[in-house]
């Protein structure tokens, strides 16, 4: 390898570095970001899953929702599994499994059923809660691809920097055996004069 392609080489790892340290930094940040926009407005909403032992999260209708019993939705996972599993399961038993589109349509062509009119707000109030944390949850997916995108950038940036410690050592080796071995000298004394 040439001198000149040996330093370009070595340019373009260490550009190389700093393009994957720059946009792992940047992903980090993005996780960062994301997970504590979702925390904060989660927080600020004050949904809390009921207490253990309560009729409202009877073991036997909500057995996947027992780890979360009595605690604030605060993140991502916590959202999806009150949207889904607490929500939606109310959902389905306010006009036997039907949507809020079904049910308005039904409602829009019969104004007098005030039974249906009630199922058509409860259905949309749950529909929309449920959207926005289902929102929410998918931000803090986005935030967990993020950072699982930075570890490999790193590792990335970590590989290429070992190339480029391995390309610095093998030139350096280079050098050294281009150098030409000068044979040691004898010096031979050559009496002083005397005065």
């Amino acid at each position: 390898m040439t001198r000149t392609l040996r330093r370009r080489v070595l340019i373009l790892q260490v550009g190389l570095i700093g393009i994957l340290g720059f946009v792992a930094g940047f992903l980090f940040w993005a996780n960062s970001f994301s997970h504590g926009m979702v925390r904060d407005q989660l927080s600020a909403q004050q949904i809390y899953f009921p207490p253990a032992g309560s009729q409202a999260l009877n073991p036997q209708e909500f057995p996947d929702l027992q780890q979360y019993a009595g605690q604030q939705v605060v993140n991502g996972d916590q959202a999806k599994a009150y949207a889904d599993g607490f929500i939606g399961r109310h959902l389905q038993a306010v006009a036997g499994g039907q949507t809020y589109a079904q049910v308005s349509t039904k409602s829009l062509a019969n104004p007098t059923d005030t039974k249906l009119a009630g199922q058509v707000q409860t259905l949309f109030r749950g529909e929309t809660l449920r959207g926005l944390l289902l929102n929410a949850y998918g931000w803090w997916q986005v935030g967990q691809y993020a950072f699982y995108a930075a570890v490999g950038l790193v590792v990335a940036a970590i590989a290429v920097f070992g190339a480029l410690i391995f390309e610095l050592w093998r030139w350096a080796f280079a050098v050294r055996k281009e150098r030409p071995i000068l044979a040691p000298t004898t010096r031979t004394m050559e009496p002083r004069p005397t005065s």
